[in-house]
């Protein structure tokens, strides 16, 4: 069978910037998938980058480095891998540049699982003959489960667990939630694709021309924090400077997502980002508007938010007090229009420049190799497991499911090398970037009480 490759001619050279070489191109083969369901064997098995890429990564993939040190003395052991089973909802293997999934009963939330699993395809096809054997346990719920209270001894050997989001109470290892390669049952097409709307949307109006309140729009029936935080809504009564819109996520389904399109919400002056049961998917989405993010204290963090610092990248709004914390802030953003406008830039350039696409994959390659640095056994195929790729995840899915992966395709190796990835923080390093950001917090706090005991002597 002759292989389904596209050739794309190569860019013209830009004076002192690199030149992107021809490429050949691999798109979904579902007629090969659908004749002998056995994943194509024509992709690339490796490939020499021709840009070799010298410059570091985001500060943020420091944190890869913490999120593995409690296994930096022992090592990851069969034992420890195999104590994550009763939370996982799959194993992935990745064996001599080949991916395998043992499936476990437990059920998963939507797609979620489907998704992540392509994403995983996806840094193959990117970087190919590049990740190192492994295995790992996945948990596609919402909060963590493995607590470091219960494996403080040296010798405890806490089970691995990779999910989307953790706490600081938690030693469960944080990776790239599923939606950077689509989310069907919201219309949420995948990232590069979503970063290019949204960029869009950003340039409909200027800054200082939006609407000069803080928008929410959302779910506020999944936690207690978004339950009260809709009595901060404007009334006839009440004025907090909000506008929040609860989100009914099975009517927009009914009429073509039309009010809840990402891209046509960058209108106000600030957004609001609240967690949901755990952290919510929605906090790259509203870094990305170009309006300061409200940032209303969570209990959660995904892969990337410790690195972003309060008054550079958001402004951090009080989870006690929220009404008058998001009131200041508001107050205080339009008379110092100047310093507002900065924080919602950087945040967005944040999300713009250190979160695309590539950077996404680097940070999972970085990940995974050092996980597997830490392993002290050799990865095997159970006998339960399959063999995945693109075309047996997206071929036999239809609709916006099917749509998304396609899109989310990464049809051609890279062009570039992963970034570096920087060393680990040591102890006073560390100490004083969290240090650094709890003084910003508490120096906004002390704004915020002094705004309001001002209002209360002239009243």
């Amino acid at each position: 069978m002759v292989p389904s490759v596209v050739f794309i001619e190569p860019d013209k050279k830009v004076e002192n910037q690199p030149m992107k070489p021809q490429i050949l191109e691999y798109p979904l083969d579902c007629n090969a998938w659908n004749k002998t369901n056995t994943c194509p064997t024509t992709y690339p098995k490796s490939y020499k980058p021709l840009n070799p890429n010298n410059s570091t990564c985001p500060e943020y993939f420091r944190w890869i480095h913490e999120d593995l040190r409690h296994w930096k003395n022992t090592g990851i052991t069969r034992e420890m891998l195999e104590k994550s089973k009763k939370y996982a909802h799959f194993r992935l293997i990745i064996l001599d540049g080949r991916i395998y999934i043992e499936r476990y009963a437990k059920y998963s939330i939507e797609t979620r699982h489907l998704f992540t699993m392509y994403g995983i395809v996806q840094l193959l096809r990117f970087y190919p003959g590049k990740l190192p054997n492994l295995e790992i346990m996945f948990d596609t719920d919402d909060r963590p489960v493995i607590p470091e209270r219960e494996f403080r001894r040296p010798d405890s050997g806490p089970p691995p667990l990779f999910r989307y989001c953790s706490d600081w109470q938690s030693l469960d290892i944080v990776f790239p939630d599923w939606s950077f390669w689509g989310w069907g049952e919201t219309n949420i097409r995948p990232w590069r694709s979503m970063l290019k709307n949204i960029k869009e949307g950003n340039k409909r109006s200027k800054w200082k021309d939006r609407i000069p309140f803080a928008y929410w729009r959302g779910n506020p029936l999944v936690s207690r924090v978004r339950k009260d935080l809709i009595k901060c809504n404007v009334t006839d009564k009440q004025n907090w400077d909000t506008l929040l819109y609860p989100q009914d996520w099975k009517n927009q389904s009914k009429i073509g997502y039309k009010e809840s399109n990402i891209e046509d919400q960058c209108t106000h002056r600030y957004k609001i980002y609240v967690e949901g049961w755990a952290w919510s998917v929605s906090e790259k989405y509203i870094f990305a508007c170009d309006s300061p993010t409200l940032y209303i204290e969570s209990h959660f963090y995904d892969f990337f938010i410790r690195g972003m610092i309060p008054q550079q990248h958001y402004w951090p709004i009080s989870d006690n007090d929220k009404c008058k914390s998001l009131k200041f802030a508001v107050q205080w953003g339009n008379s110092h229009t100047h310093k507002a406008e900065s924080i919602g830039k950087a945040g967005s350039e944040f999300i713009h420049e250190d979160m695309k696409m590539e950077r996404v994959f680097d940070y999972i390659y970085h990940l995974l190799n050092e996980y597997a640095k830490l392993q002290r056994f050799d990865p095997i195929v159970p006998q339960d497991a399959t063999e995945i790729c693109s075309e047996s995840l997206a071929c036999p899915l239809d609709g916006l499911w099917r749509k998304f992966m396609e899109e989310g395709l990464e049809k051609s190796p890279s062009y570039s090398d992963p970034c570096i990835l920087p060393p680990p923080y040591d102890p006073q390093q560390l100490k004083t970037f969290v240090e650094q950001k709890v003084n910003a917090t508490k120096q906004v706090r002390s704004r915020e009480s002094e705004y309001w005991s001002s209002l209360n002597k002239k009243q």
